[in-house]
């Protein structure tokens, strides 16, 4: 009998003990049902896809299932998932990658020092996209021209975690522009309005006041993101300056800051998921308002995208220009004094902007400005570069991009890594 009760004392622990387990077991699966990984996020950023987009984590936004690309539209939300990367990087046109040494060359550069990103070409100011693009305009328009194999390159730079960001000229195109007359800027007698590039050169623009010029220049960013391009930077997202007096757009009945704010706008939607900055004169840092007449105003250009690059070179600063209260008689000479007061001035102004989205990546001079004229340039290298660079410190940003339009760059500034 003893042994009876003691075989089914033994048999109920046993049950109960299978029971809890089993409570235990299903609680713990109901608490990890999602894991976010919240408390230790760990981004899952793929570098060295041919095809790798520009999505990334940061501290606010959750890592998206699957890479977003332009056709997503709808599939996530309008914010953009920017990359874990402070760029530190240089400019490099379309015949410079063009050529499998120079893109070596500058594989080992980032693998050497501190720069982790290129700004490369999609379309220059010439008009052309630099590499056989697919898209039916540009295609009708016979305005691509093969300068580089932009699988290779973007290839290439990805496979050594490079970051590669599109430089896509908008408004000066002189191919599209001629080809669709009815789009391009003209003077007050219907003719086309040229700019004069010097030596019997002249360039047409496009009109960024006509709708249609911006579905050219969006499906051109959207091409580049789908080959890999990790972000798509905007250069000449503005009205010629110079025009003023032979061109009249009051039958459009909007202020040119606002159009252009539009077209940043409406590619920022067309193009969800994808970081876009803006290249910006320098000198907007200082002037209110959209003085320069280009449509470029400080306080509204950076509201609906990720960046603004201020080119913050001195030597396009005129003689006697005061910014942030210093005058500088000759610019060019105070690399650091303009580059650092032209960020602290542009940084308290957006700082008062409600809802201001965009952050200051600022373009740094790394060339010599002789066309100034002998006694009103310095040449510059290395030291005025990193005097540069340390401005981009001290007003307290972190990153940056030096431009030189040969890439003829001082390298030698770089830090070791």
């Amino acid at each position: 009998m003893i042994k009876k009760l003691a075989a089914k004392s033994v048999k109920n622990k046993a049950i109960l003990f299978f029971l809890i387990s089993a409570m235990v077991f299903s609680m713990s699966s109901c608490g990890n049902k999602n894991p976010s990984d919240k408390n230790n996020p760990q981004p899952n950023i793929t570098i060295g896809n041919e095809n790798a987009d520009n999505t990334g984590n940061d501290e606010s936004t959750p890592e998206p299932d699957a890479s977003p690309s332009p056709a997503d539209e709808g599939q996530q939300d309008s914010d953009t998932v920017k990359k874990d990367i402070k760029v530190k990087a240089l400019y490099l046109t379309g015949w410079t990658v063009g050529s499998s040494e120079r893109v070596q060359h500058y594989i080992d550069l980032a693998k050497n020092t501190e720069i982790n990103s290129y700004v490369v070409d999609i379309k220059d100011d010439d008009g052309y996209v630099g590499y056989e693009s697919n898209v039916p305009a540009v295609r009708e328009a016979g305005a691509w021209k093969k300068k580089y194999d932009v699988d290779s390159v973007l290839k290439a730079f990805h496979d050594n975690d490079i970051h590669v960001i599109g430089r896509l000229v908008c408004f000066k195109d002189p191919v599209y522009s001629q080809k669709n007359p009815s789009l391009a800027i003209k003077k007050t007698d219907g003719t086309l309005w040229k700019e004069n590039l010097g030596g019997g050169k002249y360039a047409t623009w496009l009109n960024p006041y006509e709708k249609e010029t911006w579905d050219y220049l969006i499906s051109i960013a959207k091409e580049a993101v789908e080959r890999g391009f990790d972000e798509i930077q905007f250069d000449y997202v503005r009205f010629p300056n110079g025009a003023k007096k032979v061109t009249d757009f009051s039958r459009y009945n909007k202020e040119k800051y606002e159009a252009i704010n539009e077209f940043l706008a409406y590619a920022k939607k067309e193009l969800p998921g994808v970081v876009i900055s803006a290249d910006v004169f320098g000198i907007i840092c200082e002037s209110p308002a959209d003085t320069e007449d280009i449509g470029q105003y400080l306080e509204l250009i950076g509201k609906d995208i990720d960046y603004i690059s201020p080119m913050v070179y001195p030597s396009h600063y005129a003689l006697g220009q005061t910014v942030n209260g210093v005058t500088f008689a000759k610019p060019d000479f105070e690399p650091y004094a303009v580059v650092y007061n032209s960020l602290i001035k542009a940084k308290n102004r957006i700082s008062a902007v409600d809802g201001y989205k965009a952050d200051i990546r600022a373009y740094l001079q790394d060339f010599t400005a002789s066309w100034l004229g002998t006694g009103y340039y310095k040449k510059y290298g290395p030291e005025e570069v990193r005097q540069q660079i340390q401005a981009v410190y001290d007003a307290g940003y972190e990153e940056w991009i030096l431009w030189n339009a040969g890439n003829k760059y001082s390298e030698s500034a770089l830090l070791k890594e």
